[in-house]
């Protein structure tokens, strides 16, 4: 039978409050750091170009600009549409050509433009919708870089105090001299941000 005397039950509180203080001290003192600066992640404008390079608008989600993601996405839908369209068109342009200019008219094909258009018509529409085609293509990679160069600039931005006290003051300026026994007049422009 165990005796149930007081220094057990203090040795072992003792022992688990030493044990404590052992683990936990360098979570609880740390040299010169202030815990404001522990508790605040420094905003990188790194993260927001690298987010907003592998998905489009991510980088916007990080800088905290919701409102610009569908209009991201809004710009990349005109730029797919007018690409597929383009396409399109500039397909069918293409094969209505090729079957005039090959000039065989035992072949049929599903085409309405080879019979209304002649042969430079078509050739001058498959070059108008493919030159369209391509600047949709270049101005969608353009669209892309500036989501890209969005998010960095807003990154970089991000942590920009801009406070209420931002004010002008203008003076007149008199000032004394010991060399010159007459008063130096001027005035003094002081910008507080």
């Amino acid at each position: 039978m165990l005796q149930n005397n007081g220094f057990g039950l203090k040795a072992i509180i003792f022992t688990v409050t030493i044990a404590f203080m052992i683990f936990s001290k360098p979570l609880i003192a740390q040299d010169n750091i202030n815990i404001d600066t522990l508790l605040l992640k420094k905003h990188s404008p790194k993260k927001a170009t690298l987010y907003s390079a592998v998905l489009p608008g991510m980088g916007q989600a990080y800088n905290k600009k919701y409102w610009k993601i569908p209009v991201i996405y809004a710009g990349f839908g005109v730029l797919s549409y007018f690409i597929i369209s383009n396409r399109s068109e500039y397909l069918k342009f293409r094969e209505a050509y090729d079957y005039v200019i090959a000039g065989d008219s035992t072949i049929q094909i599903n085409n309405d433009y080879a019979d209304k258009y002649s042969s430079d018509q078509l050739l001058s529409a498959r070059d108008f919708y493919r030159r369209n085609m391509e600047f949709s293509i270049i101005l969608s990679g353009f669209w892309y870089i500036l989501n890209i160069v969005d998010a960095s600039v807003d990154a970089h931005l991000f942590d920009y105090d801009i406070s209420d006290n931002l004010s002008l003051h203008i003076e007149p300026l008199v000032k004394s001299n010991i060399y010159r026994p007459e008063p130096i007049t001027g005035i003094t422009i002081r910008l507080k941000f």
